[in-house]
C-alpha cells in the first residue's frame, strides 16, 4: 500500500568533509567544533600507511572520486579536503577543482586554506609551527605559508611518518613540545599541524602558558568552513581564534 508524504520546506546547514582513510581524529574534533544543527557527511580517500612527497601527491588521482561519494541529493554550502600536507604538497587550486569535479558545492577548503584565513583573521605573521612529519613534508608546508606572507620562524616536528603512530602521539608530548617551541623568538601564533594529531584538548593549556593564539589543523578547517557557510560553530569554544575579533578592520574571515 501507497501511503503519501510531503517534502519538507527547510534544509539544514550541510557540509561535506574527505578524509583521509588513515585519519582517526577529525571526525571526533567536528563532533566538539560543530554545534548540533549542522549536518557534515564524510567521505574518504585512499592514503598511504606513511606520509611523503610521493604518498601525499598519490591522493589527487583519488580526489575527485571521494567527493563524488558523498550524497548527490544533499545541498552542500562547503567541501573540505582534510590533509594539511597533502594539500601543501598537491595545490589548494589544484584540489579545488578536483572536489568540484566531483561534487556540487560553491567553496571548497582545506587545511592550508583556511591556515592562511585565520592568520590573516588574527593578523599573524611570525608562525611558530609544531609537525608531526618528517622534513620532506614539513619543508613543502613552511614554503606554501611564506609564498602567503606568513614566516615559520620557529619549527619543530616529531618526525614522525607513519600515520597510526601520530594518531598516538600523546597530549603531553603536544604540550611540551608546543611550550617550547620559539621560546626565544617572537612569535605570533602556534599551528600544531596535522589532522590526524590529537591536538584539540591541548589547546586552551597552551593558549594560557604562551599567551599567543594556538591553531590547528582541525580547528582552523573547522572555522573556514564555517565562514564560507556563514553559520556559527559550537558555542563555547574554548578557543582564541573564536572568540578573538579580527585584528583587521572590516576583516570578512
Amino acid at each position: 500500500m501507497s501511503v503519501p508524504y510531503s517534502m519538507g520546506d527547510t534544509r539544514p546547514t550541510q557540509l561535506g568533509l574527505i578524509v583521509l582513510q588513515a585519519d582517526e581524529t577529525i571526525e571526533q574534533d567536528m563532533r566538539v567544533l560543530m554545534p548540533s544543527d549542522i549536518e557534515y557527511m564524510v567521505s574518504r580517500v585512499p592514503s598511504g600507511t606513511s606520509v611523503t612527497p610521493d604518498t601525499l601527491r598519490e591522493m589527487a588521482g583519488n580526489l575527485t572520486g571521494a567527493a563524488a561519494l558523498l550524497p548527490r541529493g544533499a545541498n552542500m554550502a562547503c567541501v573540505a579536503y582534510a590533509c594539511t600536507s597533502g594539500t601543501a604538497e598537491i595545490g589548494a587550486a589544484q584540489i579545488a577543482d578536483l572536489v568540484k569535479a566531483g561534487v556540487d558545492t560553491p567553496d571548497v577548503t582545506d587545511p592550508v586554506t583556511a591556515l592562511i584565513a585565520a592568520c590573516r583573521h588574527l593578523d599573524v605573521t611570525r608562525l611558530g609551527l609544531l609537525s608531526p612529519y618528517v622534513e620532506s613534508v614539513s619543508a613543502r608546508l613552511r614554503a606554501v605559508l611564506s609564498e602567503a606572507g606568513i614566516d615559520v620562524v620557529a619549527f619543530a616536528s616529531f618526525d614522525e611518518p607513519v600515520e597510526e603512530r601520530v594518531v598516538r602521539i600523546s597530549s603531553q608530548s603536544v604540550i611540551d613540545a608546543a611550550q617550547d617551541l620559539g621560546q626565544e623568538t617572537e612569535l605570533d601564533a602556534l599551528f600544531l599541524s596535522c589532522t590526524n594529531l590529537r591536538t584539540l584538548a591541548t589547546i586552551p593549556e597552551i593558549e594560557a602558558a604562551r599567551d599567543i593564539p594556538v591553531l590547528s589543523s582541525n580547528l582552523v578547517l573547522a572555522w573556514h568552513m564555517a565562514q564560507l557557510a556563514q553559520t556559527p560553530l559550537a558555542a563555547d569554544l574554548p578557543f582564541r581564534l573564536t572568540t578573538q575579533a579580527s585584528k583587521r578592520a572590516g576583516s570578512s574571515q
